[in-house]
């Protein structure tokens, strides 16, 4: 993707489907005060990697997005690689987990958490 086409709306967006997945897991861990972190690390087969945790906890560089009743959280570095994309939660034949739909991303590799930019 060229530099001037990358996306720069410092924003990331949860789907109903993954809210509903960070309800049922704040319900089962007994704790409302949960939020689904999303981070991003280097590694992974095409260079970063996606890291998903519950937190209650907020540190000093994050930012928080709300939506459909539950919060997401990521850090400052993170959320320049992550600007624009969309938090889903899908379950297939494989089994079920957070997806990422990045638009920053060049290419991602088949298991889905790693990508490059």
């Amino acid at each position: 993707m060229p530099d001037d086409a990358r996306i720069t709306e410092r924003q990331v967006n949860l789907t109903e489907n993954a809210a509903r997945r960070i309800d049922a897991l704040k319900a089962s861990e007994g704790n409302p005060a949960l939020m689904l972190r999303l981070s991003v690390s280097g590694g992974g087969c095409s260079g970063f990697s996606y890291g998903f945790s519950l937190d209650e906890k907020r540190n000093a560089d994050d930012h928080l997005f709300e939506a459909h009743g539950v919060t997401l959280v990521t850090d400052e570095t993170s959320l320049d690689l992550l600007a624009g994309s969309t938090v889903d939660y899908v379950e297939d034949l494989v089994g079920s987990s957070f997806a990422v739909k990045n638009p920053n991303a060049t290419s991602t590799c088949g298991c889905g958490t790693s990508f490059a930019v």
